[in-house]
């Protein structure tokens, strides 16, 4: 089981991309689909998505393309994998068993725990990927 489809997977590639970018020029998806690996008319659905929830802005004409809306401090994971998956549970059902639906609700929250970072945030996770990466022969 899969708690993200390849939507959010997908959708969380691109803003990151847009992340990367962190200039005022806007991306083109061609750009963003090269780098993310995403396919273009894929990414072109995402994005209205991403743009209808706030998250990014559209540039139009020769030089246009996609920014992202707001600062990545400002612009929470959870915010885009909802815009996009349209909730972040492990289930919405409440079950007849009281156990299993504490167990539920906790799982929930902590879900919504872990998702609660910036977009900045991949900043750390890219730093740690170089100090990994760092060796001398």
């Amino acid at each position: 089981m899969s708690l993200l489809s390849t939507k959010g997977m997908y959708g969380l590639s691109a803003m990151y991309q847009l992340f990367l970018s962190q200039s005022n020029k806007p991306l083109q998806i061609k750009e963003i689909s090269s780098r993310a690996e995403i396919p273009q008319n894929y990414l072109e659905q995402l994005l209205i998505l991403l743009r209808q929830a706030g998250l990014v802005s559209s540039v139009r004409g020769a030089y246009g393309g996609y920014l992202l809306a707001k600062k990545p401090e400002d612009i929470l994971i959870k915010e885009i994998l909802i815009a996009l998956e349209g909730s972040l549970v492990v289930t919405e059902v409440d079950v007849k068993d009281p156990v299993l639906n504490i167990f539920y609700e906790e799982s929930n929250k902590k879900i919504q725990e872990i998702f609660n970072l910036p977009l900045s945030e991949f900043q750390v996770y890219s730093e740690r990927l170089s100090n990994q990466l760092n060796y001398s022969i």
